[in-house]
């Protein structure tokens, strides 16, 4: 998975505002259509990026920001709870994160899947972190040519998402094409 990864010297590109142009976080809130939230999951959080916009549609939330990188790590608790005591930086394995069984209302995994190289892992810890009725959000590069974003050739055409997502048990399964680079699928468990 390493070479799929990305690289955390690189942590300034990840917030860069131009990415809130091309995936705005409204667009993802707007179709999760969720009511009441108690507690996020952002996998794959880097510099917590989208999780400061995630917390603030609801200010009382706990936010769990998970990755793999000790350098993002080190730099959300630098950088982003200082600032917001709700975003709670937690060290990931590699498909695995050690939080409790059913305790999210919405995962969410924004520009990760492309680095899965074995998704259904990732996505079957998802489901269990969530309570039943909970939600995921994933949005990802389109399997599609354009000067931005990871290799083509690691990118997933939403078809396969869907797959992946069935595959690991969720359902009521949403598709969203809309953006000229991303896509967006939300699912439930």
């Amino acid at each position: 998975m390493e070479e799929r990864r990305f690289n955390p010297q690189l942590l300034e590109k990840l917030n860069n505002p131009e990415r809130l142009k091309a995936l705005a976080p409204d667009f993802i809130w707007e179709r999760l259509n969720i009511s009441t939230l108690q507690t996020m999951i952002d996998i794959g959080a880097g510099t917590g990026f989208y999780s400061i916009p995630f917390v603030n549609y609801y200010k009382e939330s706990k936010l769990y920001a998970c990755d793999l990188s000790d350098i993002m790590i080190n730099w959300m608790e630098e950088n982003v709870c200082p600032k917001y005591d709700n975003i709670i930086p937690v060290k990931m394995e590699e498909y695995s994160i050690p939080l409790q069984n059913n305790i999210a209302d919405l995962v969410f995994m924004i520009n990760l899947h492309h680095e899965l190289k074995s998704p259904e892992k990732m996505l079957t810890d998802c489901y269990r972190l969530l309570k039943t009725g909970g939600k995921i959000a994933i949005a990802d590069w389109k399997k599609e040519e354009m000067p931005d974003g990871p290799p083509i050739q690691i990118r997933y055409q939403t078809e396969e998402v869907k797959k992946h997502l069935l595959d690991t048990g969720f359902n009521n399964i949403e598709i969203y094409n809309e953006l000229s680079m991303h896509y967006l699928i939300i699912a439930e468990k």
